[in-house]
Formats: structure tokens, C-alpha cells, sequence
């Protein structure tokens, strides 16, 4: 197959993909690969196959595809091929929750000195290493990588990348609960579909109600949550997008939860759990069990939460999810301050104790802790958050954080 015929073939299936007929575009792609002599139509093609795989939720695929394109690259002898790959290899490890790998790819993406497209995809190199980080609970870091994404976007009138970072703040403001926020950026995202969208995959429009939807049902606004979640699902459902249901039974599931509705509530978190497994979203399946246990303790099952307790602890210690591992040192902390456990109580204060130490997770004016409920936040420049009164209040001339950590043993 020549270079012609090449380009015709990974433009057919283009057209069937964007038609929704994924299958056939699929077997049109691996024609190509198996025919095409045309490095650079190998390397395409190889693209197409690993965003197709990546919306469908076959993540292993991906990489698969992914590792295959790295050598088609190192064929090519061009940095730009080379650091797309690499990109694409730090993907497919972030869906696979592969979070040290993602980061270590991503920074040799940015260590690469190769042409303006290179330089154009640091902004995408950013936001999936700060969704890596975020992963980790290591907040500081990935809210430095997705303000330096949101730069690059801006520099680069990236609306596409804009609406993406703007989805990833929502989560991570979701994450450290403030609310405002958490609804405020995937607003902004909304936004932009609105504004420049029309050209775009519908999946930018799902993204963004999804994470409004986690935002509202966080707020106690359950019929708004209800209403972008319900779109968000039927897009995801017209598209095959297997990853997008997962989060949106996962939502439903805590929206039911909210209104105590348990018995609704319970089948979507297996439906939620069952896709989350096949596709081999660990991080989600931390956040199913998580609201499994909640449920159970509700209808004050307690054993029975803690079996989820201890399925979620295991995932999360296996993922390095330090913020799932406080959350479930917070709910046993209750279930055994219930039953009267006092030994195995002051175990989990402790274990709790130091992930709220080990993430930096309190306000370095006040003290108090933060992610334990809504609050207003904000950022300084060196990206360490904290409460926005204390900011109002107190003023300040540089970051209490930073000039602690300057003065620790080893630092002076």
C-alpha cells in the first residue's frame, strides 16, 4: 500500500469513526498497518488506534498501539513523532493508573528538544502529568502542571486543550472540596463547547456535564446533578464511550445515595464497579467502593463496610492514592468509634493523622485542616492553597508553606 493509498484509507476510516461506526473504522486502520510500506501513515494510523482505543475503554490496546508507535518513531528519526509517542505512551499509563510510569514519560516528553509541534504539546504533556499527580494526592504538583497547561492553552488558542484542563481543575477542586470551584471550571468548560465546540467530538460536551454533575451532587443540588448527568450518560451511551458510563453510574449511584435511596442507589454502583474492572480504572473503582461503603453504613451494616473498607484500602495502597486511603481511614475511624473499638480507633486516627501531614492537607495559616469540608480556597503562585479568608484576613508577604519547608533539616 502506498503513501496515497495510505492517506485514503486512515481518512475512510475517519469518516466511519465519526459516524459511530467504530468497528469498521477499526478494521479499516488494521488493514493499514498491516499493508501500508509509509512510516509516517504507520504512525497515523497508529494515532487514530489509540484515541479510538482509549474512547472505548480498551486501555490495554492502547498502550499496545502505543509501545508499537514508539518504534515506528525511532524509525521516522524525527523528535516531534518521537514526543507524540512518548505522550501516548504517558496516556495510556494514566488510564491504566499507572500514575509513577505517566509522570516519567511525560517528563521525558518535556526533556525533548524538538520543533514547535513539540512545543505545542506541552500543554497536553502538562495536563496528563497533573492528572497523574492528582492520582497520587500530591495536590501541590499537579496544580502547577495544570495552571502550566492552562498557560500553554492560552499562549497557544487551544480551546480544546482549554475545555480539558478545565474539566481536570473541576476534579481536582472536587477532590479538596471546594465546591465553588469544583463547579466553576467545568462551567467555564461548558462554556467553551458552547463558544467553539461545534467542530468538536461530543465528547468534550459529556466531559464537561459530568463533572458540573459531580459538582451539583457535592453541593446538595441533586436535580441539577441529575439533569447534566443524564446528558452526559446519553452521549456516552450514543458513542460507545465506556470509561464516561462508568463515572456516570458511579454518579447516579451517589446522587440516589444522597436522597437516601439505597436501593437505587446499590445496582448502579455494581453496574458502575463492573465496567470500572473491565476497562482497569483502579482509581475509580477506589471511588465506587467508597460510596458502597458509605451506603452500607448508612443502613448501619457495618461489617459489611468494612469488607468494602478493606477492598478499597488495597487499591488505593497499590495505586499510591493517599486521599483514598484518608477517606477510608475516616469512615473506619467512625465504624470503630460505633462499635466501641477503641485500640482499632486510635489506629486510624493516626493512620489519618499522617496522610493529612503527608499531603500538606491543612492551611498553613490557621491549621485546620483542608478537604474535610466545603471550603473556599486559593492558590499562591507557588501553588500551595489555603483557606481565601485567612488570605483576606491575614494578608501575606510570601508563602507560609514554602518558607516552612526552607528551614526543615536538610534544606539549610
Amino acid at each position: 500500500m502506498g503513501q496515497d493509498q495510505t492517506k485514503q484509507q486512515i481518512e475512510k476510516g475517519l469518516h466511519l469513526y465519526q459516524s459511530n461506526q467504530t468497528e469498521k473504522a477499526l478494521q479499516v486502520w488494521m488493514r493499514v498497518l498491516e499493508k501500508s510500506a509509509d512510516p509516517a501513515g504507520r504512525f497515523r494510523v497508529l494515532g487514530c488506534l489509540i484515541t479510538a482505543h482509549a474512547e472505548m475503554g480498551r486501555y490495554k490496546d492502547m498502550l499496545k498501539f502505543a509501545v508499537v508507535q514508539i518504534d515506528t518513531a525511532r524509525e521516522l528519526e524525527d523528535p516531534d513523532y518521537l514526543t507524540e509517542s512518548y505522550l501516548n505512551l504517558a496516556r495510556s499509563n494514566e488510564k491504566l493508573c499507572e500514575f509513577q510510569k505517566t509522570i516519567s514519560y511525560c517528563k521525558t516528553c518535556l526533556n525533548m528538544q524538538g520543533t514547535s509541534v513539540s512545543l505545542q504539546l506541552n500543554g497536553q504533556v502538562s495536563l496528563s502529568m497533573g492528572n497523574a499527580f492528582l492520582g497520587l494526592s500530591i495536590f501541590q504538583k499537579a496544580l502547577e502542571c495544570f495552571e502550566k497547561a492552562l498557560r500553554y492553552a492560552h499562549n497557544n488558542d487551544d480551546k480544546m486543550l482549554e475545555c480539558r484542563v478545565c474539566c481536570s481543575l473541576g476534579n481536582f477542586y472536587a477532590q479538596i472540596k471546594d465546591y465553588e470551584k469544583a463547579l466553576f471550571f467545568p462551567c467555564k468548560a461548558a462554556e467553551l463547547v458552547n463558544d467553539y465546540g461545534k467542530s468538536w467530538s461530543l465528547k468534550y460536551r459529556a466531559m464537561s456535564q459530568y463533572h458540573m454533575a459531580v459538582a451539583y451532587q457535592k453541593l446538595g443540588r441533586l436535580a441539577d446533578a441529575m439533569d447534566c448527568c443524564e446528558e452526559s450518560m446519553k452521549i456516552a451511551l450514543q458513542h460507545g464511550d465506556r470509561p464516561l458510563q462508568a463515572l456516570c453510574l458511579l454518579c447516579f449511584a451517589d446522587i440516589h445515595r444522597s436522597r437516601k435511596d439505597m436501593q437505587t442507589a446499590f445496582p448502579r454502583y455494581d453496574s458502575s464497579m463492573s465496567i470500572m474492572t473491565e476497562i482497569g480504572n483502579r482509581l475509580g473503582l477506589i471511588q465506587v467502593l467508597l460510596g458502597v461503603t458509605k451506603c452500607w453504613m448508612i443502613q448501619k451494616e457495618l461489617d459489611k463496610a468494612l469488607e468494602s473498607i478493606e477492598k478499597a484500602q488495597e487499591l488505593a495502597e497499590g495505586l499510591g492514592n493517599k486521599l483514598g486511603l484518608l477517606k477510608l481511614h475516616c469512615l473506619c475511624e467512625r465504624i470503630y468509634r460505633t462499635k466501641g473499638q477503641q485500640r482499632e480507633l486510635r489506629d486510624h486516627v493516626v493512620k489519618f493523622h499522617e496522610c493529612v501531614e503527608e499531603m500538606e492537607l491543612y492551611c498553613g495559616m490557621c491549621g485546620e485542616s483542608i478537604g474535610e469540608k466545603n471550603n473556599q480556597l486559593q492558590a499562591l503562585p507557588c501553588s500551595h492553597f489555603f483557606h481565601l479568608k485567612c488570605l483576606q484576613t491575614n494578608g501575606t508577604r510570601g508563602c507560609p508553606n514554602c518558607r516552612r519547608l526552607s528551614v526543615k533539616p536538610g534544606y539549610v
